[in-house]
């Protein structure tokens, strides 16, 4: 699979990392269920900013650490299924439950190794959270940020959705990164990857991917 990066640029690298890194260092203690989603952002959004900056393993990439910090912070957090659901497309739907866990699992992979790399970027950056637009709905609301520091300000957003019934919360399924969403730009890689071979040939193609990342990293 070619050009599976999503952004090559490398402040849209830098600030995708900050937010799929956002992701992960979401706090695990409890939050009122009607935190207020500007709110919720600049939390996880500082506090990730602090957290990188105060560790030199994850400034360095490391990539161990990385997805051991996914592991235990992210999936609470993030509807991850929904944003792999909605990258696979109509594909996803037909797939049996291996597959969507195999993809899921590989698409995961991708986004940490893809993103490591530019941790070590990471300096004076702030994150400003911008009024949220009126007429939303919950299930998919956009929070928009700027990321300042040297040169221009760097659009950064968050799609949320609100989840119902206990334990309800914000949960996190895109981001958008100087106009380009996540999710949409990997539909269009994998809508080619699927049609060409279905979604086991998908699923191969990212764990090749991602194997030969992991012997460059």
């Amino acid at each position: 699979m070619k050009n599976m990066s999503v952004l090559p640029v490398n402040r849209r690298h830098l600030l995708t990392t900050v937010g799929v890194l956002a992701l992960c260092c979401i706090g695990m203690p409890a939050w009122a269920a009607d935190e207020a989603p500007e709110a919720f952002i600049k939390r996880i959004t500082n506090d990730t900013l602090s957290t990188i900056k105060a560790d030199k393993a994850l400034r360095n990439g490391d990539i161990g650490k990385i997805m051991q910090l996914v592991d235990s912070q992210l999936m609470p957090h993030v509807n991850f299924r929904r944003m792999t659901a909605l990258a696979t497309g109509p594909a996803w739907r037909k797939a049996t439950p291996e597959q969507q866990k195999r993809l899921q699992d590989e698409f995961k992979v991708l986004l940490v190794r893809t993103y490591s790399g530019a941790l070590s970027q990471v300096s004076d950056q702030v994150v400003v959270v911008k009024p949220l637009r009126a007429g939303q709905e919950d299930k998919n609301l956009v929070v928009n940020t700027e990321v300042r520091g040297k040169g221009d300000p760097i659009q950064l957003d968050y799609r949320l959705e609100k989840t119902p019934g206990e334990g309800a919360g914000w949960m996190i399924f895109d981001l958008n990164v100087l106009g380009v969403w996540l999710v949409e730009n990997y539909r269009t890689q994998f809508t080619k990857e699927i049609n060409a071979g279905g979604i086991d040939a998908l699923i191969a193609s990212l764990a090749a991917r991602n194997k030969t990342n992991a012997k460059v990293s």
